[in-house]
């Protein structure tokens, strides 16, 4: 009996009031009818406690609700799981009949397009996630073109760094480094002065700053690989300023030995101003020939943004010649700015200096930018055009002469 009666209170004490206490029903748990006296001898100190009571019709029902309850949840997923079968499956069969329907969808996704209020908010809420699942493939498809690039650029490199392992090769390319050398020493000394002006980093975003200088390095390449190079010189450069910050990114411990002169000083206190030419694209003189005589200035400046008269109205202040290259005068220009970047420039300048020839100097202007050469001065080109309409509007006349004349004659014989 009492191995019964520890059993009773075990089992009320572990399941039925922690579940009555959560649902309130802790107070009417101990009514006066029909209750169940366990034994006061089951205490652990054996003292003569009042026996405690329990409801037994009370415990049946909590116990008959925790079933119904349980019933229910089951039945309630088994509805969800057969609903969201049937929608996977419906998915499926629009998928295949070409609809924008992804490929993979979540658990989530899908209650949720199950629970959308209409049938144009879950068409809506497919093509979402068709688009979302296309962006993706679509991403990964990039990186792994990148990442193909990539292993065939290193390939690439490898193979080239074994064929530098030659010692022929390596002793042409030391050979021809000493030669560009020895060309740019020379031209410190005995070459034309080019002048780049480094006083418009004001004017520029830190990126075009960048660019400016990326434009620089591949303009000091070209003339240091040129026959007859310029002596380059940097004028108003400041130390610790962005061009100077770029410029060591990009050479490291090659920047202190570069053959060019660096100064902060500006052009007019190193050179004559008679000697001096500003070029910029907004100048109303157009350059005819190349002097060897005269110092030529660019503008250290790459504006996305085309700030039109920003080196012009700077050689004015100083009170410097100014002058253009003559792009219409060679070109069929289209319609769209002039300004060129700076290692065009060097191309240029380089061509004018070593033949004189315009049509193969203009040849490193991009082609997107003209239609062709003019292989007519202009003035010729309008005394062409001017006889051509003369021409047509005389043919014209007698054509009309001739319409007149015949139809007169019919009138004549109709009479």
């Amino acid at each position: 009996m009492q191995s019964a009666n520890m059993f009773l209170r075990k089992i009320v004490r572990s399941s039925v009031l922690p579940f009555a206490a959560q649902h309130g029903m802790k107070k009417d748990l101990f009514p006066l009818s029909r209750t169940l006296s366990l034994s006061p001898c089951l205490t652990q100190d054996n003292s003569c406690n009042p026996s405690e009571k329990i409801d037994l019709d009370a415990w049946k029902k909590v116990m008959r609700s925790g079933l119904q309850e349980e019933v229910s949840e089951t039945v309630s997923e088994h509805k969800e799981l057969s609903t969201l079968a049937a929608a996977r499956e419906i998915l499926e069969m629009w998928r295949l009949a070409g609809r924008s329907v992804p490929e993979n969808i979540s658990e989530e996704q899908l209650k949720t397009f199950v629970e959308c209020p209409s049938k144009s908010a879950k068409k809506k809420y497919l093509k979402y996630l068709h688009l979302k699942e296309l962006y993706k493939k679509n991403d990964k498809r990039k990186m792994e073109e990148k990442r193909e690039r990539r292993l065939e650029t290193e390939e690439q490199a490898a193979k080239t760094d074994e064929t530098k392992r030659n010692s022929f090769i390596c002793l042409w390319a030391n050979c021809m480094d000493r030669a560009y050398n020895w060309r740019v020493a020379q031209s410190m000394i005995f070459g034309q002065p080019l002048v780049f002006d480094m006083s418009y980093e004001k004017d520029m975003s830190i990126r075009e700053v960048a660019n400016t200088v990326r434009q620089l390095v591949l303009s000091e390449g070209c003339n240091r690989r040129s026959v007859d190079p310029f002596h380059i010189h940097f004028c108003n450069f400041k130390d610790d300023s962005l061009y100077h910050k770029e410029f060591i990114k990009h050479y490291r411990e090659a920047w202190g030995k570069l053959l060019i002169t660096v100064t902060d000083q500006c052009y007019t206190d190193v050179f004559p101003k008679d000697k001096l030419i500003y070029l910029t694209a907004d100048s109303p003189k157009v350059m005819k020939t190349f002097d060897h005589d005269k110092i030529y200035i660019v503008g250290s400046m790459v504006d996305r943004s085309i700030k039109t008269g920003v080196s012009l109205a700077r050689a004015k202040r100083l009170g410097l010649e100014t002058a253009a290259l003559p792009l219409e005068k060679y070109l069929l220009w289209n319609t769209g700015a002039k300004n060129l970047t700076l290692d065009q420039m060097m191309h240029i300048l380089l061509t004018l200096k070593d033949t004189g020839d315009w049509k193969a100097a203009l040849e490193f202007v991009p082609k997107r930018k003209y239609c062709g050469f003019i292989s007519k001065p202009v003035h010729e080109l309008k005394k062409t055009l001017n006889l051509m309409n003369t021409l047509q509007l005389g043919k014209r006349q007698d054509e009309v002469r001739k319409q007149f004349a015949k139809n007169y004659s019919k009138k004549r014989t109709q009479k």
